[in-house]
């Protein structure tokens, strides 16, 4: 079968094609992150379960500088290859990963400092707050390396190799997979093997392509000298500032449902919002993959200036989110009883809790993946400003405002709703702006 390339006219089934390697990337990424919320809450119990659930965010947020140096990034890079420029390509390339290899080296310094406090301003005592540390330093050691592997998720695509980033998904999320068993159900290693798994596995998402883009390869990228420029570095950032806007304000309205989990349901709460958020990732990996996968095609396009190509990629992209977010919400309260069980079928009270929160969070995936898509959409024409707004208002402002309003009026209820009701905001701002910028960028 013939290799896509950017430049080629993409009808729905090439899309599907070249973005489907990011998807299945994105949705196994999701996946092997799950594992092991499943092994510590089935082999440990559900503090060190609510331990997990609780320093995630807070470990969210330092990864999520990868997402940024990788759409902000790629977008450049592809628009850039778009308009015939190769060698400046691939110093743009060189650049952004050796900066976010020394970002994220600052942020494990910065995040071992911070932890503690973190947790303990969460409400975290006792042993809820050891079994916090425990599973939050481990990680933190591997951070620069989940920030490569965020990033080169992103990157792969740029460089016309999604397949590959889908192989070096696979042997990490196996390898977690794999060790997750061994420390957590085998050995009794309990939260530190559960931890080590997973730094084990970025490991290997982050350095493996470090290997191949250092060395002569058949993409259309490979790491190079290049000079330290602050101009392009702040463009890249500013670009890529909506993914991690949107990471960053997922991580912190993830802190504000806690404590107000933690009011309204106590530790059960906070168990049962982990459950959601697993399941979520793996449902939204779906939409952000296809956003990943098809991002660079959009940059490719608005550089080499094919409007037509630009507003036919808007409109079948439309198209196949909305398929998708149907599929989702029928498996999402199909699957809700199902899932919820996986995790905590052990506690019967928590059960009930968590079947019901799924069968009304389900709603939410009929409209995430329009404003997930159209954040997207606006990075890929590097047009970080309107993304980041939109990001903003979807995964901070109107989750924050609906989680603290809607429980007063419904109580626990209302902090399942709130979620639903932030993401129909979002999609109606998205349709805004979409509008507004069809003329200026002629899509």
């Amino acid at each position: 079968m013939q290799a896509i390339q950017l430049s080629d006219h993409f009808t729905r089934k090439r899309l599907l094609r070249f973005s489907l390697p990011s998807i299945v990337m994105m949705v196994f990424t999701s996946v092997y992150g799950v594992v092991d919320g499943y092994f510590v809450s089935n082999y440990t119990g559900k503090t060190p379960f609510a331990a997990v659930n609780l320093v995630m965010p807070f470990l969210m947020v330092m990864g999520s500088v990868g997402f940024m140096f990788g759409t902000g990034g790629g977008a450049l890079i592809a628009k850039t290859m778009g308009e015939g420029k190769e060698e400046k390509a691939q110093e743009l390339f060189s650049l952004t990963v050796y900066a976010s290899i020394v970002c994220g080296l600052v942020l494990t310094g910065a995040g071992l400092l911070l932890l503690r406090p973190f947790a303990r301003l969460m409400g975290a005592e006792g042993a809820l707050l050891e079994n916090s540390l425990l599973y939050g330093v481990i990680n933190l050691i591997a951070l620069p390396f989940y920030v490569l592997q965020f990033e080169f998720q992103c990157l792969f695509a740029t460089a016309e190799k999604p397949k590959l980033g889908l192989y070096v998904t696979v042997a990490a999320g196996v390898t977690n997979m794999v060790l997750d068993w061994l420390f957590v159900a085998v050995l009794p290693w309990g939260l530190v093997g559960a931890a080590a798994a997973t730094a084990t596995s970025q490991f290997i998402g982050g350095v493996f392509p470090l290997i191949y883009f250092g060395r002569k390869n058949s993409s259309r990228l490979r790491l190079t000298r290049c000079r330290l420029q602050f101009r392009p570095l702040r463009r890249i950032c500013a670009n890529g500032s909506s993914e991690l806007m949107s990471n960053i304000s997922m991580s912190l309205v993830s802190m504000l449902y806690n404590v107000q989990l933690m009011q309204y349901a106590g530790e059960d709460g906070i168990a049962a919002y982990g459950v959601l958020m697993y399941v979520s990732m793996i449902f939204q990996a779906i939409f952000i993959g296809y956003s990943v996968g098809t991002a660079p095609i959009i940059s490719y396009h608005y550089g080499a200036q094919n409007r037509a190509e630009l507003k036919s990629l808007l409109r079948k992209g439309v198209s196949l989110i909305a398929i998708g977010a149907l599929c989702m919400f029928a498996a999402g309260e199909l699957f809700s009883a199902p899932l919820s069980r996986l995790f905590v079928a052990y506690d019967e009270g928590l059960l009930q809790m968590t079947t019901h929160a799924f069968a009304i969070f389900s709603f939410s995936f009929l409209f995430s993946g329009f404003a997930i898509n159209g954040s997207s959409f606006f990075t890929a024409l590097n047009d970080g400003l309107t993304s980041a707004l939109i990001s903003f208002l979807r995964t901070l402002l109107f989750q924050a405002a609906a989680v603290l309003i809607f429980p007063l009026l419904w109580g626990l209820d209302g902090i399942w709703f709130s979620i639903v009701a932030a993401e129909v905001m979002a999609v109606a701002v998205t349709i805004f702006f979409l509008l507004k910028k069809q003329k200026h960028y002629g899509y």
